[in-house]
Order: C-alpha cells, then sequence, then structure tokens
C-alpha cells in the first residue's frame, strides 16, 4: 500500500480519537447535562435527600455562579440545578437539627453530595464537627 493510504489511515484514527481523549471538567465548571439541566422554578414542597458538606474560609469573597460574593456568614448554599434565590429547609437526619438557606451558587462538585452550604448554615448543622451529613431539605420560597 502506498505512504499516502496509510497518512490518511492514520490522520483518520488520531482524528477520531481526539474527540474522547481530554477533560471538560474544570474547577468551578459544571457540565450541563439532559438530567442536570437548571430548573427554572423551584416548586413549594419539593423534598430531596443526600449526603451535604460545607465551604467557608478559601471562597470568603470570591465570586459565586449568581454574581454575589460569598459570605461564609450567611445562610447560603450551592445546588447543582435549583434556581438562585430558592430557599431551602435543610435538616440534618441524625440530629434534627435545621437552617433555612438560599440558593446562590452551583455544585457540589463533589458527586455524591447534593448540598454544599456555607460555613454558619454547616455549624448550624454541626457539619464543623462532622465534615459532612445526611441531610432533608424542603423547597420552603
Amino acid at each position: 500500500m502506498t505512504y499516502r493510504f496509510w497518512l490518511v489511515f492514520v490522520l483518520g484514527i488520531l482524528l477520531a480519537c481526539s474527540g474522547c481523549s481530554g477533560s471538560t471538567h474544570r474547577k468551578g465548571y459544571i457540565r450541563v447535562t439532559k438530567s442536570s439541566r437548571v430548573q427554572k422554578k423551584a416548586e413549594i414542597g419539593y423534598t430531596f435527600t443526600g449526603d451535604a458538606s460545607y465551604y467557608g474560609k478559601g471562597f470568603d469573597g470570591k465570586k459565586t455562579a449568581s454574581g454575589e460574593l460569598f459570605d461564609r456568614d450567611d445562610f447560603t448554599c450551592a445546588h447543582r440545578t435549583l434556581p438562585f434565590g430558592t430557599k431551602l429547609k435543610v435538616t440534618r437526619i441524625k440530629t434534627g437539627a435545621s437552617v433555612v438557606v438560599r440558593v446562590n451558587d452551583r455544585g457540589p462538585y463533589a458527586k455524591k453530595r447534593v448540598l454544599d452550604l456555607s460555613e454558619a448554615a454547616g455549624k448550624k448543622l454541626g457539619l464543623d464537627k462532622a465534615g459532612h451529613a445526611q441531610v432533608k431539605a424542603v423547597v420552603v420560597e
């Protein structure tokens, strides 16, 4: 076979494989898929459960996905799809401690987590000692 044939063949394989290489995940970036599109409206009473954690010092004063500055002393949270401004009542299942937070950021970036709470909200639920815990969240506004 000719040199030209092999050149085209190898380039074709490289081109086909190039779409499979590399990562589209960057820090601070959520890839939106059909199952994770941002909701236009949150239904009051919508409930979900899962693991929650909190974030604080390292993010204080940095811009959130909503455009506002993160304040670890505010009662806010990050959620992948709920609209910004949605208020949630978050209850720690093990202790019954609860807090109302407002969605102002996207995340969490840990796959098994459903919420990232601000440091103030996390402390109110006792996450400053545990790091993360199972919670139940209900849309209240």
